[in-house]
């Protein structure tokens, strides 16, 4: 009779893009250009929709949380991705993997409940808008952005 299988998965091969060398640094810098912009994107809409005093509503309110939720799924995600290309080892640990994949997809969740939230306040705007100060006070607003973080 055999003995147990004391095999365990403690890392993953991640398959690139390419396996050209020539092609590594081309891809990249365009990786790079695109986690950039979307970081600076969504630093800028954070900042300017908290500094500015006419942005201070509902519906920017759940547009600054849209931004942090997209800053940190691209976060999630990108410097090893990034790294990847500078490094050339393609393997992640099983803990980084599943650290990773847990995250994205608890963020993409809760973009998905803002997205909603927004739309929420969008038909109060609409079908009530006398009561909207009083429907979409600020406290409201928080507790429907905190919820989906818990």
């Amino acid at each position: 009779m055999e003995g147990p299988n004391l095999t365990a998965v403690t890392e993953f091969i991640l398959l690139g893009i390419t396996e050209g060398p020539e092609l590594q640094a081309p891809l990249f810098l365009l990786f790079l250009f695109i986690y950039l912009t979307s970081l600076l994107g969504n630093l800028g809409m954070i900042i300017f929709t908290r500094v500015d005093p006419r942005l201070q509503t509902p519906m920017y309110f759940f547009l600054r949380h849209l931004a942090v939720t997209n800053l940190g799924y691209s976060t999630a995600v990108g410097p090893k991705m990034l790294e990847n290309f500078v490094v050339y080892q393609n393997a992640i640990s099983y803990y980084a993997c599943a650290t990773q994949l847990a995250s994205f997809i608890v963020l993409i969740a809760c973009e998905l409940v803002i997205l909603s939230r927004m739309s929420y306040g969008r038909y109060v705007s609409i079908c009530h808008p006398l009561l909207y100060t009083v429907i979409m006070s600020p406290k409201v607003c928080w507790v429907l952005v905190v919820i989906p973080y818990l």
